[in-house]
């Protein structure tokens, strides 16, 4: 059966937009703001006893996603139930995610909406059939160790790819092929992950590119 959460990205491989790959990282700082940039957002902060921080990696709508994660771990394992209008809102802002993610990591270049609008970079859902898992959400973040780990290295290495292609497109205007399509896996992979300690989706993601 094919994974319940799917990720478009349209090959965007010649007559790339120099100027704004030159200045990629500066063009996404509002974007980064609201659902924030690579990797995960439990990011702690040694020293003086500072609280967990979640805002580094997932942006102001990322905490508050994961604020709502909070809520629904506890509707679920009580009740089996996933409330429509926090399931909405994560499902928004992973949708933003995929967008702004793939204009950071040069997958597109035309500037990503700021909401709900179409993009060549998109994200769709099939909702959970039947009742929720309870054991598997009750254990969500011990199952999900795994992937966090291997997505250490994942995004490590989609970092250093990008780099390459970063100088690829400023010299040559294309984005080479096989470094594309890696990142677009790294990008489904990353997703799928979030989508899962999320809640969005009970069935445990594929260690894969595809």
């Amino acid at each position: 059966m094919p994974y319940p959460l799917t990720i478009d990205v349209e090959p965007l491989l010649t007559n790339r937009n120099r100027l704004t790959t030159a200045f990629r990282l500066i063009l996404f700082i509002p974007h980064a703001i609201l659902v924030g940039g690579i990797g995960f957002g439990l990011a702690y902060k040694s020293g003086g006893g500072d609280m967990t921080s979640l805002s580094g990696e997932t942006g102001v709508l990322g905490t508050m996603a994961t604020i709502l994660a909070i809520v629904s771990w506890l509707t679920i394992v009580i009740s089996g139930e996933h409330i429509a209008a926090l399931r909405q809102f994560t499902a928004f802002y992973l949708r933003w995610r995929v967008r702004a993610l793939a204009y950071l990591m040069l997958l597109e270049d035309g500037y990503p909406p700021f909401g709900d609008s179409p993009y060549p970079a998109s994200l769709t859902f099939v909702d959970p059939a039947g009742p929720r898992d309870r054991l598997t959400v009750g254990l969500r973040l011990l199952l999900a160790i795994p992937h966090v780990i291997a997505l250490l290295f994942v995004l490590f290495a989609w970092w250093v790819t990008t780099m390459v292609a970063w100088v690829a497109i400023l010299f040559s205007g294309r984005y080479p092929k096989g470094l594309s399509e890696f990142g677009v896996g790294s990008l489904r992979w990353l997703i799928r992950v979030e989508a899962f300690i999320l809640l969005m989706t009970d069935e445990y993601p594929p260690f894969a590119l595809r």
